[in-house]
């Protein structure tokens, strides 16, 4: 049996682990241990998990992931998700959609501080939910608009899968935090144009609000200050040149902390719960990564990657043909698999494919870069569509008594605007790339 073919058999095995529900860390470790062994022989696997733990915990560059789930922690239990939505609801409440429109706004201005999409989802999904139920908004509009604003959370700078990409391709994570600031103002944009357009051919479903006095108005977008703030000195630290990733997120995670305490939601067991959900958040993704260093190196052993982009690379298909593909493939693996499993599972083998193709003259660093940011977004949207859209699952288990059916057709016209914003970003890499020219 070919190396080949040998690969295709792990990745089957992986995929039934998948379907018996067996986490994706454990089945990808499982899969490749099984695979290596098969390959080399029990001894040399023995041998290369010896190092294998520290060789990929030691990277330096990986206390950043820790570092901004603890600012994400600190926002949550600070409040600050509930002040990004009463000054959004203050802002733009009283038009049609509006409330819609501010939920939308406040999961970017979370997700600038936070770096999660399930938990920009949680956490907007506990503060907006019952406000929108209170204005008589639809099930299936509350319900997707939450559903499609946490996807912003791995969007909008800083983002942990934009951390673990850099870090497997090797890759500058400040650029790649500028290139996917456009992207993801983009898709804010696009998401209210939707719920605009929503609004007026369904007025039922996007009843306005009450418009606040202007004094109230005010008050309110001073209070999410502390957000621009903290964004703008962990984003434009790192743009900048003042301080490393690690440095700004340490700061973040610092000031973030100061927040939550100033407002009091670090009493009692507060501090405690954010450390807990940092610490078990960290180590799911730690475990996750483990398991896809085994499965990689296993696929390394047999050449699968060398082998399949060979192969592709004679089949003489456009190269625009072959990100095509890659794009429906991570669409389907979006279906059975969260985000960072997609990106962990899949870097090792489509970078180097992308990699020895030419997409519009880029050079070697704008090119990575462009296939990261246009991995993510199309990873994000694997987020909203059934049969398991994370964020879908995470919104139904706070309003079960919305059909999950009812928030899936809710979120099929914001994937309108993903599809575009994924064309877009396909044939004009400069959408990404103009902000590091800036």
């Amino acid at each position: 049996m070919t190396g080949v073919e040998q690969g295709a058999v792990i990745t089957v095995l992986m995929l039934a682990l998948l379907a018996l529900r067996v986490h994706i860390g454990v089945a990808m470790f499982a899969a490749g241990a099984i695979g290596y062994v098969w390959v080399s022989g029990l001894a040399p696997l023995l041998n290369y998990l010896q190092n294998a733990v520290y060789a990929r915990y030691s990277v330096y560059d990986l206390s950043v992931v820790p570092l901004f789930l603890l600012m994400g922690q600190f926002a949550t239990h600070g409040g600050l998700s509930r002040a990004l939505f009463r000054a959004g609801n203050a802002a733009i409440g009283h038009w049609r959609g509006g409330m819609a429109m501010a939920v939308v706004c406040a999961c970017a201005g979370f997700g600038a501080i936070c770096g999660s999409s399930l938990a920009t989802a949680a956490t907007m999904g506990q503060v907006a939910l019952p406000e929108m139920r209170a204005q008589r908004y639809s099930p299936r509009l509350a319900t997707a608009a939450i559903a499609v604003g946490g996807t912003l959370g791995i969007l909008i700078p800083p983002s942990v899968p934009l951390v673990i990409y850099a870090i497997l391709t090797e890759q500058n994570i400040a650029k790649l935090f500028m290139a996917a600031v456009i992207p993801g103002v983009l898709a804010t944009a696009g998401y209210m144009v939707v719920i605009a357009i929503i609004a007026r051919l369904h007025p039922e479903h996007a009843p306005p609000g009450e418009k606040l006095p202007i004094a109230e108005r005010v008050r309110a977008l001073v209070d999410v200050w502390p957000v621009l703030l903290i964004f703008a000195v962990v984003i434009g630290g790192i743009y900048g040149g003042i301080f490393t990733p690690t440095e700004a997120a340490s700061i973040g995670a610092l000031a973030t902390g100061f927040v939550a305490w100033r407002s009091g939601g670090l009493k009692g067991r507060g501090i405690l719960d954010c450390l807990y959900g940092t610490a078990a958040a960290t180590g799911m993704i730690f475990l996750i990564m483990l398991g896809a260093d085994v499965l990689n190196v296993f696929f390394a052993l047999t050449m699968l990657p060398k082998e399949l982009a060979a192969w592709i690379a004679g089949l003489g298909v456009p190269p625009i043909g072959v990100m095509l593909a890659i794009i429906l493939i991570y669409l389907v693996l979006g279906c059975i698999m969260d985000s960072l499993s997609m990106l962990l599972l899949t870097i090792p083998i489509f970078f180097p494919i992308v990699m020895g193709l030419d997409f519009w003259g880029l050079n070697e660093t704008s090119k990575a870069i462009w296939f990261g940011i246009l991995a993510l977004m199309v990873v994000e949207i694997g987020l909203i569509t059934p049969p398991v859209g994370m964020n879908v699952f995470i919104i139904n288990s706070m309003a079960r008594d919305v059909p999950m059916i009812e928030t899936f057709r809710g979120v099929a016209p914001f994937l309108v605007s993903d599809f575009a914003r994924v064309a877009l970003l396909l044939f004009v890499p400069a959408v990404a790339l103009v902000a590091l020219k800036l």
